[in-house]
């Protein structure tokens, strides 16, 4: 749900957000209790194509208006599942990026080279998801911070809010 529009009440009838809020355990601005928070890393898993950095602004819009103090203390974290899988005959490698991948493929002259879309994490075995997203030796997780507070709040106002075609 995008919270950046509705009043307070409705976003609180949704289920998902009832659950999320239930799941930290913190409640929400300005009765945040920190104390009482359940995990100490909040990780926003997505699809590695549009769809997916849809839903992870979507939760970053609602930890920003309803949990700022998950953000400003570090608990909230990206995960980055990888976008491709290539392959040849000697080695496995996970592109994050189109343009990592187009830089495998220069450097690899192989005609049995193979490739493989992860447009879902369902797509991915669940080695290969652990691998490339979930074990901490491996994955890439991006801790979420504010730089600026001013120019967050501007542009999940302009991403999110009523005029979005801009």
């Amino acid at each position: 749900m995008n919270v950046e529009k509705p009043p307070t009440i409705k976003i609180f009838d949704n289920q998902e957000i009832t659950s999320l809020n239930t799941a930290i355990g913190v409640g929400i601005n300005p009765e945040i209790n920190m104390t009482k928070l359940r995990y100490h890393r909040v990780v926003i898993m997505t699809d590695a194509d549009v769809e997916g950095a849809y839903i992870r602004i979507l939760m970053l819009t609602f930890f920003f208006r309803y949990m700022l103090p998950l953000i400003e203390q570090g608990h909230v974290f990206i995960a980055q599942p990888p976008l491709h899988k290539f392959s040849t005959v000697k080695m496995v490698k996970y592109a994050y990026s189109d343009e990592e991948l187009e830089n495998f493929k220069k450097n690899t002259n192989n005609a049995r080279n193979t490739l493989q879309l992860y447009k879902r994490l369902g797509e991915m075995n669940p080695g290969q998801l652990w691998e490339t997203t979930m074990d901490p030796t491996n994955r890439i997780l991006l801790k979420v911070t504010i730089e600026d507070a001013i120019n967050a709040d501007k542009q999940f106002s302009f991403l999110m809010g009523a005029d979005v075609g801009p």
